[in-house]
């Protein structure tokens, strides 16, 4: 097996990492002291499960790599459309490419019987440009559960989590994704195939919804933001709503709105990603988080008041910050 990771930051690496562990020939596409770190030293894991050192293959260039069995895309969601020159190089006929990226992604409707089957979403893959650099019919769905951090250049602190979620859109268990999934079981983390991995987006997405754009807003961690009274209402609120929509186009996820913020109160001090580019002056990845469920909304005449005035909010901070 042969995959290639474009964006080997925290999450990027790790899974290279583990690959290297279960003899796959990984390739890492980085740029910078980050770059210069991996070809140096290796990808240096900490983790409370044991660190350990890896020493893929790294480089500024999938041209030199070619072709490869699997992509995993470990950038934001918002760099998709423009990442078709880094992409091109790595696909054969039978590439698949694995995003692993928060939200709703741009296959979702792929492969979904129903009334809204093969429908694009123009918040996620606006005038088809990402469809464009990823053809849906190469896609393997992806919901990260680990939680990963770049220490310094080449260094991945692992803080918890070895859960990498995969399935094929139309909910088949193919052989695309079984190989892959036992590569990454041979690496050392957990990679179930999901026949309804749709389920595990909106269930990753009904923190993600809430606490990423709510972070911003007030500069709080998550377990801040749950220990207000006001703000965990509007957790709440939002939640409630995110999974009325979920369920208009077919999902039912198994959680309990209690269940699903008692688990984001104990990670802690937590800052989420957004924040943290907010902090960084980068464009906040909102349009996968939020946009998207609020065109869901609009598709399936569902009621969003609360998640439309925390996206007005959220929008309007992030082109003061960013200078969209």
């Amino acid at each position: 097996m042969k995959v290639a990771v474009l964006g080997a930051g925290a999450i990027g690496a790790y899974v290279g990492a583990a690959l290297c562990r279960a003899d796959v020939e990984v390739h890492l596409v980085a740029r910078g002291p980050h770059l210069a770190a991996l070809r140096e030293k290796g990808v240096q894991v900490i983790s409370p499960r044991g660190d350990f050192v890896a020493h893929p293959h790294a480089t500024d260039d999938p041209a030199a790599i070619g072709p490869v069995d699997h992509v995993v895309l470990g950038f934001k969601a918002n760099a998709y459309a423009s990442a078709g020159p880094l992409i091109e190089p790595l696909l054969g006929t039978d590439t698949t490419i694995i995003a692993a990226q928060n939200g709703i992604p741009w296959w979702y409707f792929h492969g979904l019987a129903g009334p809204y089957e093969g429908r694009r979403l123009e918040s996620v893959d606006p005038d088809g440009a990402v469809s464009k650099v990823l053809p849906v019919e190469r896609a393997i769905g992806c919901v990260v559960y680990a939680a990963t951090e770049i220490q310094s250049p080449g260094v991945v602190r692992h803080l918890e989590g070895t859960r990498f979620s995969i399935g094929e859109p139309d909910g088949t268990v193919s052989e695309r994704c079984t190989g892959f999934a036992d590569a990454m079981v041979a690496g050392g983390l957990k990679c179930p195939v999901e026949p309804a991995l749709r389920d595990d987006i909106w269930i990753k997405l009904m923190g993600n919804i809430a606490f990423n754009p709510l972070s911003a807003l007030t500069r709080a961690t998550m377990s801040g933001i749950c220990r207000h009274a006001g703000t965990r209402s509007l957790v709440e609120s939002m939640m409630e709503e995110t999974l009325e929509v979920a369920g208009r186009v077919g999902s039912h996820p198994e959680i309990s709105i209690d269940r699903r913020i008692a688990g984001a109160e104990r990670t802690g001090e937590h800052k989420t990603s957004t924040l943290q580019d907010l902090e960084r002056g980068r464009a906040m990845e909102l349009d996968v988080l939020l946009s998207a469920v609020i065109e869901i909304a609009d598709i399936t005449g569902a009621e969003v008041p609360t998640l439309r005035t925390v996206a007005a909010l959220a929008d309007l901070l992030d082109r003061q910050v960013s200078g969209r």
